[in-house]
């Protein structure tokens, strides 16, 4: 008999040297076109090493992670049962973020959902991260550097297909913490061998110095921060649009797909932004990215790549799997990492997945409209169920409105609960033109608040932009 010892080093040998024969390790592009020649594979080949890999991770994760051998045993399932795409959807129902959260509050301070234990954490460990806490108790993840070079060839491929090239430069401005995006993005610059000029720890006029200064191609942040800091160089005198910015890598928030938003920001910059689309818990590096055609039809979409992870949508309610151009809450099942391989992860974001070749070249998944309000995110009002994605879309709607806005819920003495939007403008009688497009989207009466431009805080990192005070 195979002591468990042994049948957990095995497992983890077997996963590890998988994802090392599937590995395109470099450091320029396979092509003109593609970093990796994976990004043209077939849908085919696409599902053979999805289905290899699922075979080779269900028995890993039952002898390297206590999270999840409870919930095989829980849910009568043998990882002998999960050796394909079907049988996985056929037996493993979605995880989510309140299991891990449980998990996390029973065995603190790294939960066992994922496989980087103590021993590996001590001999080959890279970096610590976290979920940002906005949905309950944050689930904390460290990774090995086994994984930092996944992470690092699956951004290049997602960079690459944006745009970046030999001769672009780049300004991360992000504060560095225990949050994905930034730290992907820059270990992955170093990997393309593009030149980087940090620009953490300092205050927007010091950051718009150091790209008149410098002449970057390439601003990293959040799509809020763009904003921001554009704004901060029109009041020092200085047109975003004349500087040397030709490319936005944006992440953190909803973006590409809030109709108005890209367009405002592009204009603002002149530049053209790209989307770098991902989840802590179960796609930590690049998950959707943006190819030179994700602007291009009626709306904008992201693909994603299925080599290293499985999609797919469910239903919200009933978390059935939705049908193909059908929109549903995104899950994903992460087939390529060390420490945090998940099993059909609840991510949570709405978005509607299309198979459909792209004129690209890709094969890859295509998520139509990108992603575009998480469930955790979504308001109920009287009854009446919107995202603040919808309300963005009303402001941005209305010419001439700011680039902030705030959504406020409460509840009046009489009982009733109400919202108040307040937007920037310099024409008090926008306030009408804006309740009557928040109407139209989300089919609910409320109040619009007109304050003068540039009066609202401006967001430096992730946008806070509802204030729920209803009940206090």
């Amino acid at each position: 008999m195979t002591h468990p010892m042994n049948r957990a080093a095995e497992t983890r040998t077997r996963w590890k040297q998988l994802l090392l024969d599937t590995l395109d390790e470099r450091d320029t592009p396979a092509t003109a076109a593609y970093w990796s020649p994976k990004d043209a594979w077939t849908r085919d080949r696409i599902r053979a090493v999805q289905d290899e890999k699922i075979a080779a991770v269900a028995p890993f994760l039952y002898e390297n992670s206590t999270f999840y051998r409870r919930r095989f045993d829980r849910l009568g399932v043998a990882p002998s049962d999960i050796t394909s795409v079907e049988t996985l959807i056929a037996n493993w129902p979605v995880v989510t973020k309140q299991e891990m959260m449980e998990d996390a509050i029973q065995n603190p301070p790294y939960g066992t959902y994922t496989t980087c234990g103590p021993e590996d954490w001590a001999d080959r460990g890279w970096m610590l991260f976290s979920s940002s806490g906005s949905t309950g108790v944050p689930r904390v993840f460290r990774y090995t550097h086994f994984d930092r070079k996944f992470w690092e060839q699956a951004n290049a491929r997602a960079l690459y297909s944006g745009g970046l090239r030999k001769g672009d430069s780049a300004i991360p401005m992000v504060g560095f913490g225990p949050h994905v995006f930034a730290w992907g993005v820059q270990y992955t610059l170093q990997a393309m061998n593009l030149p980087v000029i940090p620009g953490g720890g300092m205050d927007g006029p010091a950051r718009a110095a150091l790209i008149e200064r410098f002449n970057p191609t390439t601003l990293v942040c959040t799509p809020s921060y763009a904003f921001y800091l554009a704004r901060v160089m029109q009041e020092m005198g200085r047109d975003p649009a004349n500087s040397s910015i030709r490319w936005i890598v944006t992440g953190g928030e909803p973006f590409s797909g809030v109709a108005g938003t890209i367009e405002k920001l592009q204009s603002l910059w002149a530049a053209t932004a790209i989307e770098f689309y991902g989840c802590t818990e179960a796609s930590p590096h690049c998950g959707g990215y943006s190819c030179p055609e994700y602007q291009s039809g009626e709306r904008n979409f992201i693909h994603l790549m299925d080599d290293i992870q499985l999609w797919e949508t469910v239903d919200a309610d009933t978390l059935a799997v939705t049908r193909e151009g059908e929109k549903g809450l995104s899950v994903c099942t992460n087939l390529t990492s060390e420490s945090s391989a998940q099993l059909r992860f609840l991510v949570g974001d709405y978005t509607t997945l299309s198979a459909e070749p792209c004129a690209c070249g890709r094969n890859h998944t295509k998520a139509l409209g990108c992603m575009t309000g998480r469930a955790d995110d979504l308001i109920n009002l009287r009854g009446i169920k919107f995202f603040p994605v919808q309300i963005e879309e009303a402001v941005r709607a209305v010419q001439g409105t700011g680039d902030e806005f705030q959504i406020h819920l409460r509840t009046q003495e009489d009982g009733l609960d109400v919202m108040t939007v307040t937007i920037e403008h310099r024409d008090a009688s926008a306030a009408g033109a804006v309740a009557r497009e928040i109407r139209s989207r989300c089919e609910i009466r409320c109040g619009v608040q007109v304050v003068a431009p540039n009066s609202l805080p401006k967001s430096q990192m992730k946008a806070k932009r509802v204030f729920d005070e209803r009940g206090k």
